[in-house]
């Protein structure tokens, strides 16, 4: 286990290594954007609900203070190793880096299976975790701001939020030391889905550009295409539901016990709910089982989402993948060899380092929020009703016509918290597509997109640097 992490860590140094070659800087400043910056390593012990004492085993490296504070997930699992975190760390850095999210990049986590544990365990190790992070100033709205990630979720940032401020009595922005908390205790709308989200808005925005498409011998535009999802957790059951929302034909869904096809579309929520009341996909009226979830990948389509496990297409499958373009929604779906062979076929890999920064962007909105001590929408939302609704009258006095009740509520409608949330969110992939394809297009060389990526966010993070004053 320790030496598959570690060649997860290796891989990310690989890719960052491979795109150096094409900025123009420093060998010394390539390194330090490299390294990380700090690793706490640490033990504790906790009393389990038997009464036996149990060490738990934890980890926050925090990758690059280029700026601050550090930003990533808190994930609970028995995979969970330093090099897994350090690997972890180091793509927030530079995720957050290519979406403009003025972080640098952290990463933490727990080594213990929380389906082993009771709530009330895991709630005493994870406020425990929290007052070790507090002791060695890793974690503070300024400092280094977690999240939930594999194995957490809202519960576990808000036993979170309420050690810390317990422990930091009076700071009045103790709310901004974690993201992903309930609303009630300043989450913000909008994160449950952001991933999802913003998986759509980048692919689409890649099928809006007539010579990308033009290259891969397709139409313009997200309708009508095929799409395959390989995973129903909470990234891909959003992909779906966006990619059919926006027109695209989800054709087949795949989950551990199986997949399951459909030639004239999916619903993600029926499927959902399929296997909510029977344990699995399979046999949902009206689709074609398909015995190994791995065969989802190899099925003929426009688009193929990951949005499960790690290393799912490899050398062995990757020349039998008919998918012309592939979103990375997991973390580390494809493997190095597996790019390689789809940068000869000429199918684009649309890199998890930025595709997948739906989370870490709405996050960041979440800390400013907290910041603010204000909800997004309070202050201007029945201004811009009140504005609307007398610009929408004027016209039909001018124009003697009333338009139809539908298109004035839609009209009349001021920004809420989640419109605004989306808004800048498909605002922050879009501008984050266009920028790494204008890296590539500038330099043909290039050899393909993740290539590109890294190129952009090494640029960012060195020019941070350069302005601190720390290299010349």
């Amino acid at each position: 286990m320790l030496n598959e992490q570690y060649n997860f860590f290796e891989s990310v140094e690989q890719s960052f290594d491979k795109a150096a070659k094409f900025t123009k800087w420093d060998k010394g400043l390539l390194e330090q954007i490299k390294a990380c910056n700090s690793i706490y390593s640490m033990k504790f012990p906790v009393k389990m609900d038997d009464g036996r004492i149990e060490v738990i085993e934890a980890y926050r490296v925090q990758h690059s203070q280029h700026k601050t504070p550090c930003k990533g997930g808190i994930r609970f699992s028995n995979a969970v190793n330093q090099d897994e975190v350090m690997a972890l760390a180091s793509l927030m850095t530079y995720k957050c880096a290519i979406v403009n999210v003025p972080f640098g990049g952290g990463k933490g986590g727990i080594k213990i299976d929380p389906r082993q544990h009771s709530a009330y365990e895991l709630e005493k190790i994870t406020r425990r975790y929290t007052a070790e992070l507090v002791k060695k100033n890793f974690i503070g709205p300024g400092i280094d701001v977690p999240a939930p990630d594999y194995g957490t979720g809202e519960r576990e940032m808000s036993w979170i939020v309420d050690t810390y401020t317990s422990l930091k009595p009076g700071e009045i922005d103790a709310a901004g030391c974690v993201t992903g908390k309930p609303i009630s205790q300043g989450g913000v709308h909008g994160r449950k889905e952001a991933t999802g989200l913003g998986v759509f808005f980048g692919i689409r925005e890649v099928c809006n550009m007539p010579e990308i498409m033009q290259k891969l011998g397709m139409p313009i535009g997200i309708v009508d295409k095929k799409v395959v999802i390989q995973g129903l957790g909470n990234v891909g059951y959003h992909s779906a539901k966006f990619f059919r929302e926006g027109g695209a034909i989800v054709v087949a869904i795949a989950e551990y016990e199986g997949a399951i096809y459909k030639t004239d579309g999916l619903n993600e929520e029926e499927v959902f709910q399929h296997r909510k009341k029977t344990g699995s996909i399979l046999n949902f009226p009206g689709a074609t089982n398909l015995a190994k979830s791995s065969d989802a990948l190899e099925m003929d389509c426009d688009i193929l989402i990951p949005a499960a496990l790690e290393n799912v297409i490899h050398a062995d499958n990757a020349p039998n993948v008919k998918a012309r373009i592939i979103g990375e929604a997991a973390n580390g779906p494809l493997s190095p060899e597996a790019d390689e062979i789809f940068i000869k076929r000429g199918i684009l890999v649309v890199p998890d380092m930025y595709l997948n920064a739906g989370g870490v962007t709405v996050s960041y909105f979440e800390w400013l929020k907290n910041l603010s001590h204000v909800r997004y929408g309070r202050m201007e939302k029945r201004f811009q009703e009140n504005m609307n609704k007398h610009i929408l009258g004027q016209m039909e006095n001018l124009a003697g016509k009333q338009v139809s009740k539908k298109e004035k509520d839609y009209i009349l409608h001021g920004a809420d918290e989640i419109d605004l949330v989306h808004s800048g969110l498909e605002e922050t992939m879009i501008g984050a597509t266009r920028e790494i394809m204008d890296i590539w297009h500038a330099n043909p060389s290039i050899p393909d997109m993740r290539t590109a990526a890294y190129v952009c966010a090494i640029n960012k993070v060195a020019i941070s640097y350069v302005e601190l004053g720390i290299f010349p």
